[in-house]
C-alpha cells in the first residue's frame, strides 16, 4: 500500500468515527424517559391517562395517551448517512415522552389497579436480550473503531520506525566505485592541482608501498577557491580515478536544531566509511560546520561547536593505516577553525583559482565535445574574451549559446550565438521592448561613448570590445572591454586608467548637457571608482602622502563572530587623510576624463550619432569612425 492509499484510508476511518460519534453523542434520543413519584403515577392511572404500562422487576414504564404540548414541539436531529448522501441529513421528528416510576417492595393492590385500568399492561421479568445487545453494540462500536485506528497508526509508525530512529544517522550519499564515472579527463584547466591529488589516488590504489617506507598520506585535503572553479568535480575525479566508494555530504547536513544530532551524524558517517574503506569522504561547504569556535552570538552555536568537536576527534582518531581520505571544499578558509587546519587533519590545502586564458581554452574544449559548433568558432579567441570566468561560468556560457541556437532553429552554434551568450551572462538579457524616450537614448549614447572613447585614447586602459545602448539587466547601456594581456599583477597606471574610463560616462554627460544635467546613470561607475581608490590608498600603498602602509583590515570577507566589535587600527586624522587622498585621486582623474573628451568632442559627437542608429558598435567600427574624424580634422 503506497503513501497516498494509506492517507486515504486514515481519512475514511476518521470520517466514520466522527459520524458515528456525532450520531451517538450529539443527537437527542427519540424517547425521553421522565421519572415521576409513585403517588403521581397512581393519580394519573386513576384518571385513565396512560395508554400502555410496562411492568419490570422493580419499576414501571408508562406511556401517556396525550403527549405534553411543550414536548410535541421539540424535535431531534438524527444523522442518517446514505449512499446518495454519505455525510448524512438532518431529520426532524417529534420526541416521545414516557414516565418511569419505582414500585414499592410490597404492594398487593398494584396489579389489581393495573388490571382495572384501561391501559394495556405488559409484564417483563428481565431486560430484553435483543435490546441489551443493541445498546451494547451502539456504545462499544466507537471504542472499537478508535482501537482499530490506534492499531493502524501504531503499525504505520512501526513500519517507518527506521526513519524515525535514523534521525541521528548520516545524510551522506554513497556512490560505489562502479557509479563514479568522473575522472581527471573531465577536469581541465587546473593541471597543477590535479598533480597534487595524483599521489592521493596512488595511495588509495597502492597504499602498501607508502606504508613500507614509513610514509603517511595526508589524512585530509582542503580544496579552497571561489564558487564554480571545480572543487566538487575534482573530488569526484579523485574517487573515479581511485575506484573507491565516495561519500558526499554538505556541511549544513550535519547541523540540526536538536543538540547532539550533528555529532551523532559525524560518528555515523565515519562508521560507514570504515566499513567501506578504502574510500573518500567529501564534505562540501565545510565552513557551515567548521567555522571558528567561540564565535557565536547566542546559544544556537553550541550544536555547531559540538559537531565540529566530533569532526576533529574523528579525523584525528584514525588508525595509522586507515585508508580513508577526507576531502573538503570551501570558499571561506579565513573563517575555519585553526584546529581543523592543523597537520594531522587537513594536512594539505590546494588553492583552485579561476583559470587563466590557457585553462579557459582547455575547459571550453571539454564542454564543447557534445556541442555542434560552426567552423568559425575559435575557442582560443573565446577564452581571451572571458577573463575571470570560472569553469561553471564557461559551461553555462556554452549551454546558453546552444539554447539560443536551438531557439533560432539552427543546426550548429555560431560565433554570434556565443557573443550574445557572453553579453547575456555578463550584463543580463536584452530588453529591446523597454520603452525609452529619445532624450534617454541620446544621453545613454553619450554616456557609453564617453567610456569607450577613453578606453581607446588611454594606452594603459583595457582594450575596447564593443559598446551598446540596448538595455540589459539593470543597465540602459553597456561598454565591454577586455584585457590586452592577461597578467597576474596590475600597476598604478592601469588602475588610474581604469578610474578614468569609469568616470568617462559622467564626464561626457557634463560636457554635453552641463553640470546640472548629469544623470543617475553613473551610480555603479562611482561605486567601482570609490572601491579602486580606497584600495589604492589603504591596501596597496599607492598614496604619496600616506606612504607604503596598509590601513584597516580586509573588509571584503567579514566574519561577524570574529570581527564583531573590532575597531579600526588608525586614528581620526589618518581617516581624514585617507578620504582626502581618495578624493584627490578621483577628482584628478575626472578632470583628465573631461579634458580628453573635450579635446575630442567631434569624435564624441560622431560616434554617439552612429551608436544611436546602430545601437551596437564593435571595436573595429569604433576605430573606423575615429580614423574618419581624424582625417576630417587634417583636411
Amino acid at each position: 500500500m503506497n503513501k497516498s492509499q494509506t492517507t486515504g484510508m486514515y481519512i475514511v476511518l476518521a470520517i466514520v468515527i466522527i459520524l458515528f460519534a456525532s450520531s451517538v453523542f450529539l443527537s437527542e434520543p427519540a424517547v425521553k424517559i421522565q421519572e415521576i413519584s409513585y403517588s403521581n403515577f397512581i393519580e394519573k392511572l386513576n384518571n385513565d391517562e396512560f395508554q400502555t404500562v410496562e411492568k419490570a422487576d422493580d419499576f414501571l414504564i408508562a406511556t401517556p395517551k396525550a403527549q405534553p404540548k411543550a414536548q410535541e414541539e421539540k424535535t431531534v436531529k438524527t444523522l442518517a448517512p446514505s449512499a446518495e448522501n454519505p455525510f448524512g441529513t438532518i431529520e426532524k421528528k417529534p420526541q416521545t415522552i414516557k414516565y418511569k416510576v419505582l414500585t414499592p417492595a410490597f404492594d398487593p393492590d398494584l396489579m389489581h389497579r393495573l388490571s382495572e385500568s384501561k391501559a394495556d399492561v405488559k409484564v417483563t421479568r428481565a431486560t430484553d436480550s435483543s435490546k441489551l445487545l443493541g445498546n451494547a453494540l451502539s456504545y462499544l462500536l466507537l471504542p472499537i473503531l478508535f482501537i482499530v485506528f490506534l492499531a493502524v497508526m501504531a503499525k504505520s509508525i512501526q513500519a517507518g520506525g527506521s526513519q524515525a530512529m535514523s534521525f541521528g544517522k548520516s545524510k551522506a550519499k554513497m556512490l560505489l566505485d562502479s557509479k563514479v564515472k568522473t575522472t581527471f579527463k573531465d577536469v581541465a584547466g587546473i593541471d597543477e592541482e590535479k598533480k597534487e591529488l595524483e599521489e592521493i589516488v596512488d595511495f588509495l590504489k597502492n597504499g602498501d608501498k607508502y606504508i613500507k617506507l614509513g610514509a603517511k598520506i595526508p589524512k585530509g585535503v582542503l580544496l579552497v577557491g571561489p564558487p564554480g572553479t571545480g572543487k566538487t568535480l575534482m573530488a569526484k575525479a579523485v574517487a573515479g580515478e581511485a575506484g573507491v566508494p565516495f561519500f558526499s555530504i554538505s556541511g549544513s547536513d550535519f547541523v540540526e536544531m536538536f543538540v547532539g544530532v550533528g555529532a551523532s551524524r559525524v560518528r555515523d558517517l565515519f562508521d560507514q566509511a570504515k566499513k567501506h574503506q578504502p574510500c573518500i569522504i567529501f564534505i562540501d561547504e565545510i565552513d557551515a560546520v567548521g567555522r571558528q569556535r567561540g564565535a557565536g552570538m547566542g546559544g544556537g552555536h553550541d550544536e555547531r561547536e559540538q559537531t565540529l568537536n566530533q569532526l576533529l576527534v574523528e579525523m584525528d582518531g584514525f588508525d595509522e593505516n586507515t585508508n580513508i581520505i577526507v576531502i573538503a571544499a570551501t570558499n571561506r578558509p579565513d573563517i575555519l577553525d585553526n584546529a581543523l587546519l592543523r597537520p594531522g587533519r587537513f594536512d594539505r590545502q590546494i588553492y583552485i583559482n579561476a583559470p587563466d586564458v590557457r585553462g579557459r581554452e582547455q575547459i571550453l574544449k571539454v564542454h564543447a565535445k557534445n556541442k555542434q559548433l560552426e567552423p568559425e568558432v575559435d575557442l582560443k579567441t573565446l577564452a581571451k574574451r572571458t577573463p575571470g570566468f570560472t569553469g561553471a561560468d564557461l559551461q553555462n556560457l556554452l549551454n546558453e549559446a546552444a539554447l539560443l541556437a536551438a531557439r533560432n532553429n539552427k543546426d550548429k552554434i555560431s560565433m554570434s550565438d556565443i557573443d550574445n551568450s557572453i553579453d547575456r551572462v555578463i550584463a543580463g538579457i536584452e530588453k529591446k521592448s523597454k520603452v525609452m524616450t529619445d532624450e534617454d537614448k541620446e544621453l545613454t549614447s553619450y554616456h557609453e561613448v564617453g567610456h569607450a572613447l577613453l578606453a581607446k585614447l588611454l594606452k594603459d586602459a583595457d582594450e575596447l570590445h564593443k559598446v551598446s545602448i540596448i538595455p540589459r539587466g539593470y543597465a540602459l547601456g553597456v561598454t565591454w572591454t577586455k584585457p590586452k594581456d592577461e597578467k597576474v599583477h596590475t600597476n598604478k597606471a592601469k588602475l588610474l586608467a581604469q578610474i578614468t574610463v569609469s568616470l568617462g560616462g559622467r564626464a561626457a554627460e557634463e560636457i554635453v548637457y552641463g553640470k546640472d544635467r548629469v544623470s543617475t546613470g553613473a551610480s555603479q561607475d562611482l561605486i567601482n571608482v570609490t572601491n579602486i581608490a580606497r584600495k589604492m590608498v589603504t591596501a596597496w600603498g599607492m598614496s604619496d602622502k600616506l606612504g607604503n602602509m596598509a590601513y584597516g583590515k580586509n573588509q571584503e570577507n567579514v566574519f561577524m563572530g570574529r570581527d564583531f566589535g573590532h575597531q579600526r587600527d588608525y586614528s581620526e586624522q589618518v581617516a581624514f587623510e585617507i578620504d582626502e587622498e581618495m578624493k584627490n585621486i578621483v577628482d584628478s582623474k575626472y578632470e583628465e576624463a573631461k579634458r580628453l573628451l573635450s579635446e575630442n568632442r567631434d569624435m564624441l559627437e560622431a560616434i554617439s550619432k552612429e551608436l544611436l542608429d546602430k545601437e551596437t558598435i564593435d571595436s573595429d567600427e569604433f576605430q573606423q569612425i575615429m580614423d574618419r574624424v581624424q582625417s576630417e580634422r587634417q583636411s
